[in-house]
């Protein structure tokens, strides 16, 4: 098809959707970009084919040198890029904000391109149909949106649960690939949030999948990639499942914890515990040298017609640090509602536990309290032995942490939940009291990579009040409270 009877076509569509009578003023290219983006939309709404859009926009990619693959709603974004490598270049931060140019021009061949695209990802991960998913599907839809994490300049991952990125298969080519490599770019304009909608629509396709069915199946069940979502439903059904189906779900809630723990270790792995001791003085070895401090100190002995330094005295740096333990008692808010930050914090407290002089106690609840401490070192062991769902009474938490606060000065109290209790004000005063007594307190609404939570304006007020804010968002914000306090 040549590039008039192109701009022919797409004259003729965008004039109609622009209701008017003559040819459109817009430049043809931005005709082609119409097109695509009419179709995009009419897709998400209508699963029916509008052959006059698909016609037209089947001509504009053809046209730009695209395969049109990229209009089969049914063809992945990995199966595309496996037949066309050189596209997984263009998927990666596809739709990152980027600089204007500073001459002003732009690149209108190049926006066509990139409207098709966009399109291709958009319309993989948001038309995700109805009825029963099978866990081929939701395998693809999970690769779809990791390129759309990457298109966004994200880790494949990391907008859904906060991990690096899922199976690979082969780089370049795999959304777990080399995309997403830069820093993480600020999507606080996005309106909704993207991350909790990619959640929300991955839980759907879960649900809509008969799982114990699917993970009695040793085939159906390799083809599953763990995601929150996913073991969110997996601990729900835990003890339901026996056999290879419980198998296979241990064997997906390990992968999962394995990768978010990769994650979070490189976020701890700089927490320095215990602040350098300078009544004790530097141990004389080379390693402790200051060698600049030395220098700068012996400069009074420089002999300008030796050309030489003359050293008499060395100075060695403070490596001793102070040995009182820190104690950490994470307390867990069980209910389901609390999935994410629950998984999230199990494995973040096995990460402290981790570190010397770190003293981590884990407490779980939800009308019962459990003391989770003797498996803290194992966040898959913990989690197998949680039972979501049910009310919240924070009160049989509070008395088991309690007994556990001997040094209240050394001590850190990490409270994880919503907060909607059913003793509110039994529990606030407890709360208080630890915080005055010298604990340092720090009430959490949730800790995850994107999801939403919400927390009881009640207890939200009061403990700003108090001087300990609720701590909301991304788990970094926890990770540089604890790191602060055990510095």
């Amino acid at each position: 098809m040549t590039e008039q009877t192109t701009d022919e076509t797409t004259d003729q569509i965008t004039g109609h959707f622009e209701g008017t009578d003559g040819p459109p003023a817009a430049d043809p290219h931005d005709n082609r970009r119409q097109v695509l983006y009419w179709r995009l939309l009419a897709r998400l709404f209508d699963p029916e084919e509008q052959a006059t859009l698909e016609s037209a926009s089947l001509a504009v990619v053809e046209d730009i040198g695209l395969p049109p693959a990229l209009l089969d709603p049914q063809a992945s974004v990995d199966s595309i890029v496996q037949r066309h490598p050189d596209l997984a270049a263009e998927f990666d931060g596809l739709m990152a904000p980027e600089p204007e140019p500073e001459d002003g021009a732009r690149d209108r061949v190049a926006e066509v391109r990139r409207a098709a695209l966009v399109s291709k990802v958009l319309l993989n991960v948001f038309a995700s149909g109805s009825g029963t998913v099978t866990a081929g599907q939701l395998a693809r839809w999970q690769s779809d949106a990791g390129w759309l994490e990457r298109a966004l300049g994200c880790r494949p991952g990391e907008l859904r649960g906060g991990r690096a990125g899922g199976r690979t298969a082969g780089p370049g080519v795999s959304p777990t690939g080399t995309g997403g490599g830069g820093t993480t770019p600020d999507l606080s304009r996005l309106i909704p949030a993207i991350g909790p909608e990619l959640g929300a629509i991955e839980a759907d396709l879960v649900k809509r999948m008969h799982l114990r069915e699917v993970l009695a199946d040793p085939k159906l069940a390799s083809q599953l990639t763990p995601s929150m979502s996913l073991i969110e439903q997996l601990l729900r059904d835990k003890n339901n499942l026996s056999g290879v189906a419980l198998a296979n779900a241990k064997s997906l809630i390990r992968r999962f914890v394995d990768e978010v723990a990769e994650v979070l270790r490189t976020q701890v792995e700089k927490a320095s515990v215990g602040a350098i001791d300078r009544s004790i003085p530097p141990k004389r070895v080379f390693r402790n040298l200051d060698l600049d401090r030395t220098i700068w100190k012996n400069l009074t002995n420089w002999s300008p017609e030796e050309q030489r330094l003359y050293v008499d005295r060395l100075y060695y740096r403070h490596t001793a640090r102070k040995t009182t333990p820190q104690r950490l008692i994470v307390v867990v808010d069980q209910s389901g509602s609390m999935v994410d930050s629950m998984v999230n914090c199990t494995i973040l407290a096995s990460i402290f536990a981790g570190l010397p002089k770190v003293d981590v106690h884990l407490i779980a609840y939800d009308t019962q309290a459990l003391d989770l401490t003797p498996w803290v070192h194992d966040p898959f062991e913990t989690l197998l032995r949680t039972q979501l769902g049910g009310g919240t009474d924070g009160t049989v938490a509070m008395a088991l942490a309690q007994p556990k606060v001997a040094e209240p000065r050394n001590t850190v109290v990490v409270w994880i939940s919503d907060f909607y209790e059913w003793r509110t004000e039994p529990l606030f005063e407890s709360m208080a009291a630890l915080h005055r007594s010298g604990v340092k307190f720090i009430p959490v609404g949730s800790v995850t990579s994107s999801g939403r939570g919400s927390v009881n304006p009640w207890f939200r007020e009061r403990f700003k009040d108090l001087g300990t804010p609720v701590i909301s968002g991304h788990i970094r914000k926890l990770v540089n409270e604890l790191r602060t306090f055990l510095a």
